[in-house]
């Protein structure tokens, strides 16, 4: 029944990520774990590598690169004030429009 929900999480997958970066520095590999743990199983590394350098190129996170206890050094994101800002705006729209499609799902024919 929830199949292909990457569709649906276009618009909303960075805010997402954005809010997984606000709660502590972390790595591409682990925010996809954090998402499949939430049930996004559909999403992969690459799509979330995309939204990573996405962020990057936009300033709203910092970036650091630390020693891995395996391979090569992992590069972790942290959020600035400018990340903190947008996903302010995004959980604004993001009520918006989820309480905009409850209203339409709970409204009388």
């Amino acid at each position: 029944m929830l199949e292909n929900l990457t569709e649906m999480l276009k618009g909303s997958l960075e805010g997402c990520v954005l809010e997984i970066i606000s709660r502590k520095e972390t790595y591409g590999y682990e925010i996809t774990r954090q998402l499949k743990e939430l049930g996004f199983t559909d999403v992969v590394e690459g799509t979330v590598y995309t939204i990573l350098v996405r962020l990057e190129k936009n300033k709203l996170v910092e970036t650091a690169k630390k020693p891995s206890d395996m391979g090569p050094p992992r590069k972790f994101f942290a959020i600035n004030d400018a990340g903190r800002e947008e996903l302010r705006m995004f959980w604004m729209k993001w009520e918006f429009i989820s309480s905009k499609i409850n209203e339409l799902k709970e409204r009388n024919s």
